[in-house]
């Protein structure tokens, strides 16, 4: 990272997680109709951008209160855990091969030790 944080898009693990979750997005368009909506699918992508969407309102809410940001880190953190769960169903299900379950489970496991460490980290 260089230079200091202006906002909430400057942070590292939102840059990862908003990349990975428009990958996310797109992939799940393409799954079985019944998926798409109201199904796998959409809980994909609400807990996808769920982490983005943490990251953006607790940072605003850090101004005020560091502890309220933290929590909503903690909340983004379970959302990386959730997509794991998730991945492992399209696994499962055939909607993703083994090379894409792996990368996208490598890089939820990777935002979820970003956020545990901006966690501790954080004043």
């Amino acid at each position: 990272m260089c230079g200091p944080i202006q906002g909430f898009e400057d942070l590292e693990v939102f840059k990862r997680a908003d990349r990975v979750s428009l990958e996310i997005h797109r992939a799940s368009l393409s799954f079985p109709r019944h998926e798409q909506y109201g199904g796998l699918g959409d809980q994909m992508r609400r807990a996808s951008k769920g982490i983005c969407a943490n990251l953006a309102e607790g940072y605003g809410k850090q101004r005020i209160s560091a502890a309220e940001f933290k929590r909503y880190l903690q909340m983004a953190l379970g959302s990386a855990d959730e997509m794991r769960v998730w991945l492992r169903y399209c696994l499962a299900l055939g909607y993703i091969d083994e090379a894409m379950w792996r990368s996208w489970r490598d890089e939820y496991q990777a935002i979820a030790r970003m956020l545990t460490g901006l966690h501790h980290s954080w004043r």
